[in-house]
């Protein structure tokens, strides 16, 4: 197995045909800074480039698969300016205001996730923990997920006034009834609840997720390399003509709608919210053949 070395936000390793590319910030469960935005990228780029990597397996290091979007912890850098890849677009770091924010978001955010969603190879994620906000995000660009048993997620944004994160695939990930579940209600919801939702291909043991993540990694990797790539290409093209980035598009607008009108009546495009209040603030949603029985 090959790897890089060192304290990298996010570490890179090779097994076999199979590329483990691992969030690397433990101790702020995973939150996502820009530093580790793009060192996510370098680690995609890699792989893409690597002839011998068929399939990519996403996970995060620790406890937590990822908390979200960094709004606290002392590495947060949203005002340090990265190298554009994602969207054509000015610095955000020389602009003020909504421009600011919609500059920054349209690139780490929303630019970035559909960058990696169009990456040619399988890419697997590997959820164990909190896969919180702008978690999803990483989770959802993925094309399949695996979750351990103790894996949970929400989208709880709702509670800054904001409707829901800036990639926005909740109706196509969850359908339109949960989706809409999720995000009034900012509740957590469990790896079984996702399964059945749809969003989630397979919950495993904590302890066997990693050795089940890659054995179904292998298994895809037998297949042609090429023929995954437009298997993959068709099925993204399908959920694009059921108005997938599109409503994406509509959806990122009235994001920074919510943000502009937080900043104007209060001052904080956050809603005055922080990173203990949105973890703080979500029961666990999990439905079951008991519950739904009567049982539970």
């Amino acid at each position: 197995m090959a790897s890089n070395a060192g304290n990298e936000v996010v570490r890179y390793e090779r097994s076999g045909p199979v590329a483990l590319v691992t969030l690397n910030r433990p101790e702020y469960r995973n939150a996502q800074n820009s530093a580790m935005t793009y060192a996510l990228d370098a680690a995609f780029a890699r792989a893409v480039d690597d002839a011998e990597v068929k399939v990519i397996v996403l996970a995060g290091a620790g406890e937590h698969f990822s908390a979200g979007h960094d709004i606290g912890s002392p590495g947060r850098d949203v005002d340090v300016s990265f190298e554009r890849k994602a969207v054509l677009w000015w610095d955000h770091v020389d602009a003020a205001g909504g421009d600011a924010r919609f500059a920054r978001e349209s690139e780490v955010y929303l630019g970035m996730c559909r960058r990696w969603r169009e990456i040619p190879k399988p890419t697997i994620a590997s959820v164990q923990g909190a896969c919180i906000a702008g978690a999803l995000m990483l989770a959802w660009v993925c094309d399949l997920i695996v979750a351990s048993e103790d894996a949970f997620f929400a989208d709880p944004v709702l509670r800054m006034g904001i409707p829901g994160v800036e990639y926005f695939a909740h109706p196509w990930v969850l359908g339109p009834r949960a989706a809409k579940e999720v995000l009034f209600t900012g509740e957590r919801f469990s790896a079984r609840q996702a399964r059945e939702w749809g969003m989630v291909t397979r919950v495993v043991p904590r302890a066997e997720l990693r050795a089940e993540t890659l054995a179904l990694a292998e298994r895809i990797a037998a297949m042609p390399r090429f023929g995954l790539a437009l298997a993959k290409k068709a099925v993204n093209q399908a959920e694009d003509l059921m108005g997938l980035r599109s409503g994406m598009d509509a959806a990122f607008g009235l994001h920074h709608l919510a943000h502009a009108h937080n900043a104007e009546v209060g001052g904080d495009a956050l809603a005055g919210q922080d990173a203990r209040s949105m973890r703080d603030g979500g029961s666990m949603r999990d439905s079951s053949a008991e519950e739904r029985d009567g049982k539970g």
